[in-house]
């Protein structure tokens, strides 16, 4: 859940980190730090708390020059947040730098060792315990860098991408990652490299980049080839796949808006497009999805789909669970990733394993996607990150398509992922024959519309500001939805209390007199997703039952609507759509009253606190 960077070239390597720095800031905002080789070969280190600005503003009077250095932003695990705990660390004799991140689980029984072999400690981090342990390794065996990081590395038990460097040999750079995301990015001639967390940072300097694999060294010097040599077998070398990645570099950036989760939400009509481009034929009436072509045969005969995620991919699962078993008629589970693999499941060999995931690098997800491959269930990738880690664990699946996502609290990369599962699940369906022809070439034809009715919410953006200015009072607020509206009702509080520190919750409606009510008075706000479909009677009473208790009712509705209009204290509308489409829909008025929550409160809506948007720890 930390960002690290590294450069090793002809250039002066502290603008380019401290660039890196930034793009990907959103991993990680607690503390950041540069560690550098100056030309007279000395080790220089620049940490302080907070973002990577402060950075910035505590080196401005210094000397940051050096063509080698590694950097790092941090989330933070082990340790508070601090300019002590930041990274980079150094070993005892300050001989090693090294970023960190990831968990190494065995730690404490490291540090114990190395205590008693003579070795101090200044940090609470388990990270400044791995560079001790390697120049330990180092100095013991008479080893170059490379050969100590590959057998320290032996030793530890845990998750990792780290970067090295030796004062001694200010010509390399040693990288090495499992279960933690690393890529190295070629530049001219190999005359100069970079290191990074993922793509982003790197993709302004060049289009090579070689994504590391798990439990892989990488060696990095100027002028030569990169060295990549596997931790189970360390005498041969490992051939590295260099792939050419093109990214928008204006796609990174805010375009104007004031911050970054509001023009992703404004993004979502593009976005939409893009991800059904090529995808959806409105003109053939016809879906093609090269997953399903590839793997007919074994996903016509599934016995079950098992679908796992966490947070706001978990919500986008829940709507593909009703997707699936609607047009598809199979039964489908959706599992917490972080709960699945720790009570012995049941998974059989005609299971359909969906890892859900923003950016194919969420640890939970990815250990228990590898679970599913242990028992041989096929592995169905649904990802935004090209070259991440779940989608190359895939055996097959879907990319969504719809750009970088900096703001930590997701957005579009949601409605990517309900869209992906309704394109996946009407497709199957059709294959399987579970589905008419009618009812499939009319959910083409909606899903054809889909963007510019969201464009129509959009448009609403300064009546749905003004309820939300409404909100910022509250301390509490209950979200209610039912059918396909309910996991919609989660998403929403999911996006209010992860930007604006108000303790939200989602429920099906009808479970509201089963508890929650005893928390409704004049002082809750209540938000109820009701849109014309079949439960829409049935919703209205429970809007009645909050109303008798004196609570304020704000409701999404159908355009047009005019019984809740009459019960509620507010109403959005939204465009008439079919009811399986109806959250690519309604969660856009929650996403935009999340967010004008939190700017009216003066909080940081990109970079809420204690969150990060790539978790790769568990």
């Amino acid at each position: 859940m930390c960002g690290i960077v590294g450069y090793i070239g002809k250039r002066e390597a502290f603008p380019i980190l401290i660039q890196g720095l930034k793009r990907l800031e959103y991993r990680g905002y607690d503390s950041a730090g540069v560690a550098l080789i100056n030309t007279d070969g000395k080790m220089s280190i620049y940490k302080e708390k907070g973002k990577v600005s402060n950075l910035e503003e505590h080196t401005k009077s210094q000397d940051v020059s050096g063509t080698i250095g590694i950097a790092h932003t941090r989330w933070a695990t082990h340790g508070e947040p601090s300019s002590v705990n930041a990274h980079p660390h150094l070993s005892e004799s300050g001989r090693l730098a090294l970023v960190h991140n990831g968990i190494i689980e065995n730690y404490a029984n490291i540090k114990e060792y190395l205590s008693g072999k003579g070795y101090h400690f200044k940090s609470s981090t388990d990270t400044e315990v791995l560079v001790q342990l390697i120049e330990f390794v180092q100095q013991r065996f008479h080893l170059d860098l490379g050969m100590a990081v590959l057998y320290a590395l032996r030793r530890v038990v845990g998750a990792y991408a780290i970067a090295v460097l030796d004062r001694e040999h200010p010509e390399e750079i040693i990288c090495a990652r499992k279960s933690s995301p690393l890529v190295v990015g070629i530049g001219e001639d190999r005359q100069e490299f970079f290191l990074a967390s993922d793509a982003l940072p790197i993709v302004g300097y060049t289009k090579h980049i070689v994504y590391l694999n798990d439990e892989e060294v990488a060696v990095i010097r100027r002028g030569e080839e990169i060295s990549v040599k596997n931790l189970a077998n360390s005498r041969e070398a490992v051939e590295p796949n260099v792939h050419d990645v093109d990214i928008d570099l204006d796609k990174l950036e805010k375009g104007g808006y004031p911050h970054y989760m509001l023009k992703e939400i404004f993004e979502q009509p593009r976005c939409i497009s893009d991800c059904m481009r090529g995808r959806l034929m409105p003109t053939e009436h016809n879906i093609v999805l090269s997953a399903i072509h590839l793997h007919r045969e074994q996903l016509l005969s599934a016995g079950r789909f098992i679908i796992v995620a966490c947070g706001t991919s978990w919500h986008a699962g829940l709507i593909g669970k009703q997707m699936i078993e609607r047009f598809c008629q199979v039964p489908v589970e959706v599992e917490y990733a972080s709960e699945f693999r720790y009570r012995n499941p049941v998974i059989k060999s005609d299971d359909i394993v969906i890892a859900i995931s923003q950016s194919g690098e969420t640890a939970d997800t990815l250990a228990a996607f590898n679970l599913a491959k242990e028992h041989n269930a096929l592995c169905f990738g649904i990802v935004n990150s090209v070259g991440s880690s779940i989608a190359r664990a895939s055996d097959t699946g879907i990319y969504i398509h719809v750009g970088p996502e900096i703001g930590v609290a997701s957005t579009k990369a949601f409605t990517g992922q309900v869209t992906v599962l309704t394109l996946f699940a009407l497709a199957l369906g059709h294959e399987k024959g579970t589905i008419s022809r009618s009812d499939y070439e009319a959910h083409i034809d909606e899903l054809a519309r889909i963007p510019q009715k969201i464009q129509c919410i959009l448009d609403q953006n300064d009546h749905i500001r003004d309820i939300a200015r409404t909100l910022t009072y509250a301390r509490n607020t209950l979200y209610m939805g039912r059918g396909m509206n309910y996991p919609v009702a989660l998403e929403g509080a999911l996006k209010l209390k992860e930007i604006s520190y108000i303790h939200a919750e989602g429920y099906p409606a009808a479970e509201m007199k089963h508890g929650p009510i005893a928390l409704v008075d004049e002082n809750m706000p209540v938000i109820f997703v009701a849109t014309h479909h079949r439960l829409y009677k049935k919703i209205i009473s429970n809007i009645q039952e909050v109303i008798a208790r004196n609570g304020r009712i704000i409701a999404v509705v159908t355009e047009g609507d005019t019984d809740v209009k009459n019960l509620a204290a507010f109403v959005i509308e939204i465009p008439e759509t079919l009811e399986t489409l109806v959250p690519l829909l309604s969660v856009i008025p929650l996403q935009l009253i999340a967010y004008h929550v939190a700017v009216v409160k003066g909080l940081n809506v990109d970079q809420p606190r204690n969150l990060a948007k790539s978790v790769t720890v568990e």
